[in-house]
């Protein structure tokens, strides 16, 4: 069985990433946090992306999932209704490659050691609306 916290790897073109989730509390609201790593030049470069419970139609299920509500639309027989819930779990490996790649395609990954800390929730709408 894997620890939580054990640092796993994800082979993206010719990079090795290591990516992690984890629970953190900050009060006023707890957040899920996938953190990806990067070895750059002997140190690591890292990209947290935070998905905070306190945004408006999100929910964290604890465990690694997040999700959002979905907006109103059509159905079927011309009725509308809610949307069902949107929902990735964080530590599936073809979702924490839809995350690096989305990132790389607005910019978002770290081009040096270090640390940088964004709002997941953006990138987590371009994905389930892919």
């Amino acid at each position: 069985m894997r620890k939580d916290h054990q640092l796993r790897r994800l082979a993206v073109g010719g990079a090795t990433w290591l990516w992690s989730v984890r629970h953190r509390h900050r009060p006023p609201e707890c957040c899920e946090v996938l953190s990806l790593h990067l070895p750059y030049e002997g140190a690591r470069a890292t990209l947290r992306l935070v998905f905070s419970e306190g945004a408006p139609g999100r929910y964290l299920e604890g465990s690694g999932g997040i999700g959002g509500a979905g907006d109103r639309d059509h159905v079927p027989g011309g009725a509308h209704g809610p949307r069902p819930p949107l929902h990735l779990n964080l530590h599936e490996p073809a979702v924490v490659r839809g995350f690096l790649e989305e990132a790389a395609a607005r910019g978002a990954l770290p081009v040096a050691a270090g640390e940088r800390e964004i709002d997941g929730w953006p990138l987590f709408d371009a994905l389930v609306g892919r």
